[in-house]
């Protein structure tokens, strides 16, 4: 007799056709067969992994659409994992972990992850965060649109021109900068410091001061209500995203 092969294999909602598959990676067996009830009945193919290297090779094995992480592996730290995954592959990765400091939120997004969820953590949200993140990828894998839209917005990167209900925007270059940036990741956070130094350069690395007035600018030009924005979002201690 064959050994068992201990592999994860993805784990189908019954009648579910072309689902997403989904490899979720912890080492705490409560939340895994949590996380793998609750998706599989949401109709996610749902595969997981309880340590570091494991996941690597389940990555290469199963091709998921989506990465559900844990940081605290028992065998290596969560960024290691990330930052291996992203030595070859663009699948997108959602951070799921107690970890509540901004530095490892920063030094997780810094390291190539699409977004964090922290625990405990709500299903809703997390479904949300799984839906978005692959429907960036979706919109991404064929080299990205120079055309984007949201709510009465449209930005044309190749033209550097923004209207809103069919009239011209005018931005600031600093504007059109920060707004450059958050359109070609929407759909994923952008580090604070990322962006400081994209627009401002790496001596502004620590002036956060000026992602909030800029943001705020672009809040009143370009979302229907400014004081509760929609598109253009802060996530506390991390970054910045825009969702279309």
């Amino acid at each position: 007799m064959t050994g068992l092969d201990d592999r994860p294999r993805p784990q189908q909602a019954p009648g579910a056709v072309d689902a997403v598959r989904v490899l979720v990676v912890d080492d705490d067996p409560q939340i895994l067969r949590a996380l793998r009830i609750n998706l599989t009945a949401h109709g996610y193919q749902v595969a997981t992994a309880r340590d570091g290297r494991s996941a690597l090779t389940s990555v290469g094995d199963i091709h998921p659409d989506v990465v559900v992480l844990d940081l605290g592996l028992p065998d290596l730290d969560g960024t290691d994992v990330i930052a291996g995954l992203r030595a070859w592959t663009h699948v997108p990765i959602v951070v799921l972990s107690a970890r509540t400091d901004s530095a490892d939120k920063v030094t997780a997004l810094d390291s190539g992850a699409d977004d964090y969820v922290t625990k405990p953590f709500g299903m809703a949200e997390l479904l949300a965060r799984l839906r978005a993140a692959v429907r960036r990828a979706a919109t991404t894998t064929g080299g990205g649109d120079s055309a984007v839209s949201f709510g009465d917005v449209e930005i044309d990167l190749e033209s550097k021109r923004v209207r809103r209900s069919g009239e011209i925007v005018h931005l600031t270059p600093t504007e059109w900068e920060m707004l450059e940036m958050l359109v070609r990741h929407r759909g994923k956070i952008v580090p604070q410091r990322q962006l400081l130094r994209h627009v401002w350069g790496p001596r502004h690395e620590e002036r956060t001061n000026y992602l909030r007035v800029y943001l705020a600018q672009l809040r009143r030009k370009l979302e229907a209500d400014p004081a509760h924005p929609r598109h253009l979002l802060t996530e506390p201690g991390m970054g910045y995203r825009l969702e279309l």
